[in-house]
């Protein structure tokens, strides 16, 4: 192999890499990481019929947020 061959292809790898840097420190800094609400909601509801019950609470906050109508 030549030595531009070599050296074209380290350039492109260390672009690529700092391409993918650039965006893995850019969702660290928006926040795209930050999923506390699970975490949470793992330590709340520990077993299934709190999950369940969870998710049927949840349910009914989308529908009376449906039917309310603010006058």
């Amino acid at each position: 192999m030549d030595s531009w061959v070599i050296s074209m292809m380290l350039s492109v790898s260390i672009f690529l890499g700092a391409i993918a840097l650039f965006a893995f420190l850019w969702a660290v800094k928006s926040g795209q990481f930050d999923d506390e609400e699970k975490f949470l909601n793992a330590t709340k509801f520990d077993g299934e019929d709190e999950l369940n019950d969870a998710i049927r609470q949840e349910k009914k906050k989308e529908a009376l947020k449906k039917n309310y109508k603010p006058e």
